[in-house]
């Protein structure tokens, strides 16, 4: 059932006062205030961010997950996907088998509806991912059953998650830093990216509870003619896929210390906003089977991202991957999404004050 706005708030001050993952508990309105100040330990805090990952559907047919059933898949950039919070975002559920009666026609293998079986959260989980988005419009491709086993695993493998209307939000603590995550999506049982003043009001509650407020976001139009943050509604096959322009500069108004994009499919241009990073878009990261991976589609960012204890942006160092139907996720020596961003950045932020200069590095301008 979805939530309105009101019960969705409910719901999420819920999960926050209590630190589960229940949301039928009457709670007050207000999350509680901390009495003393949080002493955070660690003066630089570590986040690793990619987009989208599908490891291989087994549906419409088998034939759609790798050869070697999933195990390589970050192979070639194991070295990377190490920090403190290890980003993506899960373009899929775990389910072993079902139908999605999202697909009239599966005999033509032309079904984009994805369901990774349940064994491949494992090879995710020791890639050394500890936080995903499940906000996207294939999370939902197999209906409740598959929203549903999707959060147990994840929960089974001490995966934090959220971007479901079920599962706002995640409130969690690492080496003395209190963490909170929530994601937003235009799709049916997420939490609404088009709900602006709603997501503001979770994050100004998040942010009073927790010492860094991660948001990410799935929002924007598809494919390389839509590279560009255009600062505008951007409508997808007549969906409102949000303005992730304002989106991403209100939630960080109201608290959010890093915004994470998703989505396009490609990779878009970042920006430091009240000295908070905001990627709108990471791209193709990992994703297997029926993706274009052509031209821009095919390059991706790994971004390692350096904060301070307050959350503002120190510098960032950009990994270059780009993939293809036969190698697969492999690293770009040609630093394709690093010159990318660099490119995009300068044409839809011209006043920005970052220094591209050092090859593969993001940091502010002196």
């Amino acid at each position: 059932m979805k939530l309105s706005t009101s019960g969705f708030l409910i719901t999420a001050i819920a999960f926050a006062f209590l630190g589960c993952s229940s949301n039928t508990a009457s709670v007050p309105k207000q999350l509680p205030i901390q009495d003393t100040p949080r002493v955070i330990k660690k003066d630089t805090i570590s986040i690793v961010a990619v987009g989208d990952i599908m490891l291989g559907s087994a549906y419409p047919s088998k034939s759609n997950l790798p050869s070697d059933d999933a195990v390589n898949s970050f192979k070639t950039v194991a070295d990377y996907l190490k920090g403190d919070i290890v980003f993506g975002n899960l373009e899929g559920c775990f389910l072993n088998n079902g139908k999605s009666t999202k697909c009239k026609d599966t005999i033509s293998n032309s079904c984009f509806a994805f369901r990774m079986p349940e064994r491949y959260a494992g090879i995710i989980q020791k890639a050394g991912f500890n936080l995903l988005s499940v906000a996207n419009n294939h999370v939902g491709d197999f209906g409740l059953r598959g929203r549903t086993q999707t959060a147990a695993i994840l929960d089974s493998l001490n995966i934090h998650y959220a971007g479901l209307q079920s599962h706002p939000f995640r409130i969690f603590e690492k080496d003395s830093v209190k963490y909170a995550f929530c994601a937003f999506a235009p799709n049916e049982n997420t939490v609404s990216i088009n709900k602006v003043d709603s997501a503001k009001q979770l994050v100004k509650r998040l942010k009073a509870e927790a010492d860094i407020v991660i948001v990410s976001f799935h929002g924007g139009a598809e494919g390389a003619k839509s590279e560009h943050v255009t600062r505008k509604k951007e409508i997808f096959y007549n969906e409102n896929r949000g303005n992730v322009y304002a989106f991403a500069h209100a939630v960080v108004d109201a608290g959010a210390d890093v915004v994470l994009g998703h989505g396009p499919h490609v990779t878009r241009a970042v920006e430091v906003y009240k000295n908070k990073f905001i990627a709108y878009s990471l791209g193709n990261f990992c994703t297997y089977g029926m993706f274009s991976l052509k031209g821009p589609n095919g390059i991706a960012p790994l971004v390692q991202l350096k904060i301070n204890s307050k959350g503002d942006f120190l510098f960032a160092d950009i990994v270059s991957v780009k993939q293809d139907k036969i190698n697969r996720l492999t690293l770009d020596n040609q630093d394709g999404a690093f010159k990318k961003i660099k490119s995009l950045t300068d044409i839809d932020f011209p006043a920005h004050n970052l220094d591209f200069s050092t090859t593969g590095r993001i940091q502010l301008k002196d």
